[in-house]
């Protein structure tokens, strides 16, 4: 009896006495950190952000939008190193510092997507040939992938066939053109025509712009000559892939190539290797392998057949005459793909101030779908 009235007494006590209230800085503690998991994990598995660096994809996609990259249409994939600070990528914030440990590094997974990967889909993905770094902390890319697994690719003249049959043109896509001038001209001029993409030369201008702009070009007065640049067949551009004497391929002359697939067999001699040679020995996952001589070796033995483990894919920028794409560096392996870009949600012009804002924000591109 005494012992049920004291554990009465400390129950009724207890009740009467108010819980100790979280301090203001508690609370927003606490908020920042469920926020950061919350972003870190859609983040992870469904969408994240993207800007455009460079000039590779105009016009279809200009420096200065702010892409949304969905994850869910080809599956997130597992981190290879998962000791990352939140929400940062290469780097921690304004610095060189690397926001990731490689103390554990993890084999990739990718979960179940709702769509594969497909010809003429916008793709962000990891550049394959930082291989000083992880796989998921190389520079993040974008460009349109023009051949998938099984494919064949060859460009002729600049135009792509894929299968034997001539690829879509995008209706934007740009070109280089020499343009011979008078005298200087004004950057307003080129910016009056939509073209960003310019350079002095000696006798004038690098431009990358479209055709009808071209033709528009050659009616001024000050402009005495337009004309398209390109390569011939049989003339080797020295960095063009697979950078091998027995290829003299050019970004206008390109192929034909085969696009492995996880499965595919080939045969190992001097015609295949130099243009599966990088895949087998940096993407595949061979621990030992070696090229001697002109044979392949894996694990100290002769290859004469090699199967591919992993799809691989071929991606190229929308201005065909300044991205370093595909003809240049090669295979995109499928555990580098990060997502499709599906649409831009805000756009700027690095070209106009902010003084001008109808100018400096691109309206019309704001929440437009990424075709």
């Amino acid at each position: 009896m005494i012992l049920d009235k004291l554990k009465k007494k400390e129950k009724e006590a207890s009740e009467d006495t108010p819980k100790k209230k979280k301090s203001v800085a508690r609370e927003w503690l606490d908020a920042l950190v469920f926020a950061v998991i919350a972003a870190s994990f859609v983040r992870w598995l469904i969408f994240t952000p993207y800007t455009i660096p460079t000039s590779s994809m105009e016009k279809s996609l200009l420096v200065g939008d702010f892409l949304i990259v969905s994850k869910l249409h080809y599956g997130p994939k597992t981190p290879k190193t998962p000791l990352q600070m939140p929400l940062t990528s290469n780097y921690i914030w304004g610095t060189k510092i690397p926001s990731y440990l490689t103390w554990i590094q993890l084999p990739v997974f990718r979960l179940p997507g709702f769509s594969e990967v497909k010809n003429n889909d916008v793709v962000v993905f990891h550049y394959p040939g930082e291989l000083q770094f992880p796989s998921d902390q190389r520079t993040p890319y974008i460009k349109r992938c023009i051949g998938i697994p099984g494919d064949s690719l060859k460009i002729d003249g600049k135009v792509i066939y894929i299968n034997n049959k001539p690829f879509p043109v995008p209706p934007d896509m740009q070109t280089s053109f020499l343009i011979e001038t008078k005298g200087p001209v004004k950057d307003r001029v080129f910016f009056s025509h939509d073209i960003t993409d310019f350079y002095k030369t000696r006798n004038g201008y690098l431009v990358q712009t479209d055709y009808e702009t071209a033709e528009k070009l050659k009616s001024m007065s000050f402009i005495t000559k337009v004309t398209e640049e390109k390569y011939n067949a049989g003339q080797s551009e020295p960095e063009v892939f697979p950078e091998s004497s027995r290829y003299p391929w050019n970004r206008d002359f390109f192929g034909s190539v085969a696009i492995p697939g996880r499965g595919d067999k080939i045969t190992i001699n001097e015609e295949t290797l130099p243009i599966y040679d990088d895949v087998i020995l940096s993407y595949e996952g061979n621990e030992d392998a070696e090229i001697t001589d002109g044979k392949l070796y894996i694990d100290g033995q002769e290859v004469t057949e090699y199967t591919f483990k992993l799809d691989y894919y071929f991606m190229m920028g929308d201005n065909r005459h300044n991205s370093l794409d595909s003809r240049y560096w090669g295979f995109v392996p499928s555990d580098h793909i990060i997502g499709k870009a599906v649409f831009t949600w805000w756009s700027v012009d690095k070209n106009e101030s902010w003084i001008n804002v109808a100018d400096k924000i691109r309206w019309h591109k704001i929440f437009r779908a990424i075709n």
